[in-house]
Formats: C-alpha cells, sequence, structure tokens
C-alpha cells in the first residue's frame, strides 16, 4: 500500500488571490474552503495516443467529491511553487507517474459543493501524454480507480448521470468543453 505524503490532517496553504492571479496572501485549505476564498489551483489533463484522458474517481476519504468521476489530477500549488511545479508532483502523488506537462491556459470559476464548502479558483490548466500501456498505480488514499475515456464520451455521460462527476470536472466538460479538449497540439502526441 502506498501512503500519500501529505496526510489528511495536515496543514496545507494555499495561495489567495486577486480576479488576476495575482497573490495577495495564503491561507489554510479547508478554511479557504469553507469561507468560499478565491484561490490559486490546477488541473491536469493526460491522454493517450488514441486521445484518450485518463479520469480518476476520488478516494471515498476525500473531505468533498468522495467517490465521484474528475479529470486525471487536480490540487493547489503550495506557497512560492511554480504551478507547473505543483501540478507534476501531485501526478507523482496521486499516480506514481513522472510527466512532462504542457500550459492550456486557465479557467476561474466558483461552485458551492454543499452548504459548507465552496470551490471559487484561478485554475491553471495542464496537459501532457502517457502511453495507454503505461502502468498506473494509483495512491489508494487519493484515487479509488482509474479510466481512459473519449472526452466527448465522457461529456455524454456527464450529462445523463451528473452525479458521477465532481462538480469542477462537469464544468471542464459542460461549459470550458472547446477551451479545455478541443484542438490539442499535435506535438502532445508521439
Amino acid at each position: 500500500m502506498i501512503s500519500s505524503s501529505l496526510p489528511v490532517s495536515e496543514h496545507i496553504d494555499v495561495v489567495l488571490v486577486d480576479e488576476n492571479d495575482r497573490p495577495i496572501g495564503a491561507a489554510e485549505k479547508l478554511y479557504v474552503h469553507q469561507k468560499g476564498f478565491l484561490h490559486r489551483a490546477f488541473s491536469v489533463f493526460l491522454y493517450n495516443e488514441k486521445g484518450q484522458l485518463l479520469i480518476q474517481r476520488r478516494a471515498l476519504g476525500k473531505y468533498h467529491s468522495p467517490g465521484l468521476w474528475a479529470n486525471t489530477c487536480c490540487g493547489h500549488p503550495y506557497v512560492d511553487e511554480a504551478n507547473k511545479d505543483a501540478a507534476v508532483r501531485r501526478v507523482k502523488e496521486e499516480l506514481c507517474l513522472d510527466v512532462r506537462l504542457q500550459p492550456r491556459g486557465h479557467v476561474r470559476y466558483a461552485l458551492t459543493l454543499t452548504p459548507t464548502l465552496y470551490e471559487r479558483e484561478f485554475t491553471h490548466l495542464f496537459e501532457g501524454f502517457i502511453p495507454e500501456s503505461t502502468f498506473i498505480n494509483p495512491n489508494p488514499q487519493e484515487i479509488l480507480e482509474t479510466a481512459w475515456c473519449a472526452p466527448e464520451d465522457i461529456r455524454q455521460d456527464a450529462r445523463k448521470n451528473p452525479h458521477l462527476y465532481a462538480r469542477w470536472f462537469r464544468l471542464y466538460l459542460l461549459k470550458y468543453y472547446d477551451r479545455v479538449f478541443k484542438n490539442l497540439p499535435e506535438a502532445l502526441f508521439p
């Protein structure tokens, strides 16, 4: 069994930002989600040679959105950590993979997850490639299972079964689909 390098009870500060992603402070991650403060985040999308996206089903022990399908990986950079470095770090922690990522822009959104938890994030998007044959050994404290799926198929299923998908992933699939999933650069695929 793989142990998480970030225990659930550990105090983790995230970067608070203004509407233009300029840092304005830092605060503890759970507190930030309880108060709905705008903060910096990232989302990773890994594709295989067929153009399928690696998705994950979140572990049941996650404090929000447990058991729901989400994009390959997401998280928050530490204070003074570059966004890309944070994304590479979390892919390693969650999926035990070393990856090269390239930026895909950003999205900003606000979601109410529960009456006491909010996602208000300025999210930097990153994409990368791994062969479908790559052995994936997910950290069980983070991920229940993974699957390879065509983005359009996931989009259709998210419309039919929204209760199976994390809110931010549904937002990417239904509101920001073209920005996130269309016109993937050929350089992404060897």
